[in-house]
């Protein structure tokens, strides 16, 4: 097909991108026109389209275009929601369909990058530099040929990493109201887990914090191996709904390098939101609390599509905003019930300043003892026992009711109280190595944790 000059392989990898094109590129061009706009929603006559398909809107006699997605069909009806603003769509406006769904450039030139909902740059420092494209919609790995998680993932975070031990490719929830500090507690993830690549979507944010959690909280090195999707509050639900799809994208690219990824994910219930106005605008009844049922059909088809499969693993976590602190609210329901464990936060404990505020009698990681060595175990299960003890009688002791000397557990629990506070509270700052964290373990529990049950490191880790 090429000259033989003794670079012919070279010739066919470098037109290689040039043929996807080509071959991505509908040959058929079909075309409708905008018949009406309605607050979030577009309705054109034609194109010839299907559900998720990417649509062109061409403004002004075509000076401009703004995408927009395929929603709803009836008829020779279609709706469409747009991934900008609706400013300056008039009746008459053409609609070209693209032929395809909404899909994500993906490779390693990703690493470093901060992109938007679909998939484009961010950041201001050129083109992505496409290796492969990815549909941001997909389904999960097959439940049969998902490798069965037996490795710890190291987070950073000595509360989690002694007392909360997550596996490669669990995925967990992250519980708290506002303020509490779920930002603060994935940043802290990000800069020192031992994944080899993290993935950040941040769904639903404020505009302000998007910077504040690049430049502060994750930092140059913390960027070099990271890539950030981002959809502020501002923009319109379908841009923060699919910022979602492209983020798990993204992850599922580098697990299927064979990468150990971690996936951080602020927040499903943003993501939630985002589908309920989307729901509400095509017509679908509300249900539970307002939510329509795409919703909880929704969720877990996204959460699923995390964690092992036969090349690498994600390790996830997503936080969940508790609408009023209520663990009942639908969503948090839906979200518990769904992952492999949870991290709730309690705001008395942000009150007090015990940072990370994390409740850890009331949260559970499901697979801490499929991960966690014999010694470990024995260790965290007794630091546990004496703050359930402590809890328990906690109003008595603190208003001086407990009289010293009735209950040896519970004297033990009181000394050991201090010390436990100490060991859990963690600067924002603070760098915790693994080797650190089981080693402080040992000693405030009197197990002696064997080195042989520390996490064997990759080379080049931060640790």
């Amino acid at each position: 097909m090429f000259p033989a000059q003794g670079g012919g392989m070279e010739a066919v990898t470098f037109f290689d991108k040039y043929v996807k094109t080509v071959q991505r590129t509908d040959t058929i061009k079909y075309t409708g026109k905008v018949t009406a706009v309605k607050g979030l929603m577009i309705e054109s006559r034609g194109p010839h389209s299907v559900m998720g398909e990417i649509c062109r809107i061409e403004i002004a006699g075509g000076e401009y275009s703004i995408l927009a997605e395929v929603v709803g069909l009836e008829d020779n009806v279609v709706r469409l929601m747009v991934y900008g603003d609706t400013k300056g769509i008039e009746v008459g406006d053409p609609v070209v369909a693209s032929g395809h769904v909404l899909e994500v450039p993906v490779g390693p030139g990703l690493l470093g990058r901060v992109i938007d909902a679909t998939g484009k740059a961010y950041d201001g420092k050129g083109d992505l530099a496409a290796e492969d494209f990815y549909p941001a919609i997909a389904s999960p790995p097959n439940p049969m040929e998902r490798t069965p998680v037996k490795k710890r993932m190291v987070t950073g975070v000595r509360a989690i990493d002694s007392l909360l031990t997550v596996g490669k490719g669990q995925r967990i929830g992250i519980f708290a109201g506002s303020g509490v500090g779920k930002s603060t507690l994935i940043s802290t993830i990000a800069r020192n887990t031992n994944a080899d690549v993290n993935v950040i979507g941040l769904i639903g944010e404020r505009g302000r914090e998007v910077m504040d959690f690049i430049n502060r909280d994750l930092g140059v090195e913390g960027l070099k191996r990271s890539v950030v999707v981002v959809s502020t509050s501002d923009q319109p639900s379908i841009a923060r709904l699919r910022a979602a799809y492209v983020t798990t994208a993204i992850a599922e690219y580098f697990r299927d390098q064979g990468r150990d990824v971690m996936l951080m994910f602020d927040s499903v219930t943003r993501f939630a939101h985002a589908q309920r106005e989307i729901g509400l605008a095509t017509g679908e009844p509300p249900a539970q609390r307002g939510y329509p049922p795409s919703v909880f059909d929704m969720l877990p088809k996204l959460l699923e599509r995390t964690g092992t499969n036969a090349k690498g693993s994600i390790t996830a976590f997503y936080t969940v905003l508790v609408d009023g602190d209520d663990m009942a609210e639908p969503i948090t329901d839906k979200v518990r019930g769904t992952l492999d464990g949870h991290i709730i936060l309690k705001r008395q404990l942000a009150q007090k300043q015990h940072y990370p505020a994390i409740d850890i009698l009331s949260s559970i990681s499901r697979l801490s003892k499929r991960v966690s060595g014999p010694c470990t175990l024995k260790a965290a299960q007794t630091v546990k026992r004496w703050m359930a003890d402590y809890a328990q009688q906690e109003e008595m002791i603190l208003a001086g009711v407990y009289q010293k000397g009735n209950s040896p557990e519970i004297d033990e629990a009181i000394d050991k109280h201090d010390a436990i506070e100490e060991f859990l509270c963690q600067a924002e700052t603070e760098h915790c190595t693994i080797e650190d964290t089981l080693q402080r373990l040992s000693v405030l529990s009197g197990v002696e944790i064997p080195e042989d049950e520390f996490p064997e490191m990759p080379a080049g880790a931060r640790y």
